[in-house]
Parts: C-alpha cells; sequence; structure tokens
C-alpha cells in the first residue's frame, strides 16, 4: 500500500508545530513522547478527535482537526519527528554562528 505525500498545507503545520517545539527547548521530550507512543497512534488520534470541543477554546480548529487527522499514520509521527530534530539543529547552529559572531566581535575589541 502505498502512502500518498503530505500536501503543503499538511507539512507547513508539522514544520510549525516542530518549530514551537524547538523554541521552547522541548524536542527531547517531545521526540520520547511521540516514539513511546507510536504504536498507538491511531488511538491517540481518535482521543483528539474526541477532545476537540476542549481544544476548540485554545486551539486552531482546522489546525487541531488537521493534526488529529495526519497523526492517524504513524508516518507522519516519523516525519513530525524529523522535522522537530531538523528544527532543533536549525535553532543550534543559529546560536553556534551567534556566538561564533560575538567572539570574533570581542576579539576585534581586543585589539
Amino acid at each position: 500500500m502505498t502512502e500518498e505525500p503530505l500536501s503543503a498545507e499538511d507539512q507547513a503545520l508539522l514544520d510549525r508545530l516542530a518549530a514551537w517545539v524547538s523554541a521552547r527547548r522541548l524536542e527531547t521530550p517531545a521526540v520520547l513522547f511521540l516514539e513511546s507512543v507510536r504504536p498507538m497512534s491511531f488511538v491517540g488520534s481518535q482521543a483528539m478527535f474526541f477532545l476537540e470541543p476542549f481544544a476548540r477554546a485554545v486551539f486552531n480548529a482546522s489546525d487541531y482537526e488537521r493534526l488529529a487527522r495526519l497523526l492517524e499514520r504513524r508516518s507522519n509521527l516519523e516525519l513530525l519527528v524529523r522535522a522537530i530534530e531538523t528544527a532543533a539543529d536549525k535553532r543550534e547552529d543559529e546560536a553556534r554562528a551567534r556566538r561564533a559572531g560575538d567572539h570574533q566581535g570581542r576579539k576585534a575589541d581586543d585589539a
């Protein structure tokens, strides 16, 4: 059975979620959680549908629905994990570049 590729909107949603997780430095617990619930991803997505009336008070309804639909498939969990890891790597690279720039600026000031 071939799985259809994600739409641009679905990929953008996963990327936004990954960026949110990375910005709060929650990559490790998020990836650990996603990997541990992978066997029950369908049940988890159905629980998200069940809790949707309560979630509408906090989340954008269309994004929440789209995420619940995406998490029905285990392969999308892997895509989310990869997106989180990519966002974390990007954040770390940017932090390293800032530190290197700060270090170069201090060297020039000392000279």
